[in-house]
């Protein structure tokens, strides 16, 4: 994995005050087995000193504090971070937040008063432009694990085996999770027990199991396990379930969830239940899925020549699968995958302000004849080697 990283990240005294902006969750990252860095500063690359006055954006142009016009300055530096980013195949890039070169998605307003408005740094959105994945290294630390605060992974019809890698160091009955409904029995392929400990090192809280709408639940049980991952003190949740292939718009195999359609007609905020930790049910859905993680899962991928397909999941409550008609209409509304759970819980976990990731492995033809519990539940067996080794690398580059 290439990492175009800024180089105060990494301790370089190149900033505009002589100094440095150390970030240790980058430095982490760049510490892993398999992971290249390419340190880049656009502003000294671009002739400017250190130490030197602070400069802004202002419109089209940069400007120092004094008023000195080093827009081209900016500029140059920013065709060099692009060169070495098309150069080195950067698979990331790591930018120092705010900054009006690296800055990605706040950059401040040009008037030196730290006020903050949305926008990209001169580097920032050349690189954006030609398609590189920019990210700050506040996005880096938010999802570092600890024990504090481990990783929550939610596994669906025969992906539980995940379980196999944890080093246990404790186990919850799903009877003694708060909201998770009494006396309920898994269906197969899912097994109803927390297992708390490490994936290779790596803090975590696994639940191989989940209930779902179809089963006669109501949508605060469905997504108990989040509330309690969230109590746990998890900031990252994985999400992965079997599903269905929307034909023509994804083939079967693992799948990176981009966004979702929620057609199971519920939502958890609805629900008094689910409300009491949520600070508003008014929840903004445009990143629900979080981009840095889908960066670094699209990465993780390509190193592990793992193929991964990227897109939209439509939920449904099932239990009966998608009929033909029912997929074109999916076909239309953009999904590429088709699964009866993972929505609701996204929108709870999102709300919650947790980090998300979704994967799936697309078992069948959604709407093709043939399908059955039975055939997913074998399909998923037979590729959980590549789902392993996926979360593997994503957990381990966290």
């Amino acid at each position: 994995m290439n990492v175009l990283v800024s180089q105060c990240l990494l301790g370089a005294p190149c900033r505009y005050d002589g100094g440095s902006k150390p970030c240790d969750a980058v430095r982490r990252l760049l510490a892993q087995p398999g992971v290249n860095a390419i340190p880049v500063c656009p502003e000294t690359d671009g002739g400017l000193v250190s130490p030197r006055p602070p400069a802004e954006q202002r419109g089209a142009r940069v400007v120092l504090e004094t008023g000195e016009d080093v827009t081209q300055a900016f500029l140059a530096g920013a065709t060099r971070a692009v060169e070495r980013a098309q150069a080195a195949g950067a698979d990331l890039c790591i930018l120092k937040a705010k900054s009006p070169s690296c800055g990605c998605g706040q950059v401040y307003d040009g008037s030196f008063s730290g006020r903050l408005v949305p926008g990209d740094g001169i580097a920032a959105a050349r690189i954006k432009r030609k398609g590189f994945p920019v990210h700050t290294e506040n996005e880096v630390e938010v999802v570092h694990p600890s024990m504090e605060h481990p990783v929550a992974i939610s596994l669906g019809s025969g992906l539980g085996y995940l379980a196999q890698l944890v080093k246990p160091v404790r186990r919850i009955p799903y009877a003694d999770v708060p909201g998770f409904p009494v006396g309920a029995a898994p269906v197969p392929g899912h097994n109803f027990e927390v297992v708390i400990g490490t994936i290779d090192d790596v803090p975590v809280i696994l639940y191989p199991g989940r209930v779902h709408l179809y089963q006669g639940y109501n949508v605060a049980q469905v997504c108990s396990l989040v509330r309690h991952a969230h109590h746990l003190g998890c900031r990252t949740m994985i999400f992965a379930a079997a599903s269905g292939a929307v034909p023509g718009r994804a083939p079967l195999g693992l799948g990176l969830i981009t966004d979702q359609l929620n057609l199971t007609g519920q939502n958890p905020l609805i629900d008094p239940e689910d409300l009491r930790d949520v600070d508003t049910p008014f929840v903004d859905m445009s990143d629900a899925y979080t981009p840095y993680l889908r960066s670094l899962c699209q990465a993780v991928a390509r190193d592990e020549r793992i193929q991964l397909t990227c897109g939209v999941l439509a939920g449904i409550t099932g239990p009966s699968f998608e009929s033909p008609a029912e997929v074109r209409a999916m076909e239309l509304m953009g999904a590429n995958f088709t699964a009866m759970s993972v929505v609701n819980e996204v929108i709870m976990a999102h709300a919650l302000g947790m980090n998300v990731l979704g994967l799936t492995v697309s078992a069948n033809a959604a709407g093709a004849p043939g399908v059955s519990h039975e055939t997913v539940l074998a399909y998923a067996k037979a590729h959980q080697d590549d789902f392993a080794k996926l979360m593997r690398g994503v957990l381990g580059r966290l």
